[in-house]
């Protein structure tokens, strides 16, 4: 059987998927009920976002695995490259 994150990947053609990469810095803000989570990651330089109900322990300086779409975000009129996360596990 495979694991979840290949059978996303198989389902969903723009899917991306990264292993074992460190995360550099891990931002937590507060929007409404929500807690948007920012992740940079060593080697990259475009944020890594994802929403959650809850406040994270800092996954700063761990090893994760990002199962995600690529996005672009418009801000005062210019555009921005951003990564949503679909699924994060620490590895």
């Amino acid at each position: 059987m495979r694991d979840p994150a290949e059978k996303l990947l198989a389902k969903h053609r723009e899917l991306n998927q990264l292993q074992q990469v460190k995360v550099a810095s891990h931002v937590q803000r507060e929007e409404g009920d929500w807690f948007r989570h920012t992740l940079m990651l060593e080697g990259y330089d475009v944020p890594f976002v994802f929403k959650r109900k809850q406040a994270y322990t800092s996954l700063k300086g761990a090893s994760v695995n990002l199962t995600y779409y690529r996005q672009v975000e418009e801000v005062a009129g210019v555009e921005f490259e951003l990564m949503k996360v679909v699924r994060v596990k620490r590895s």
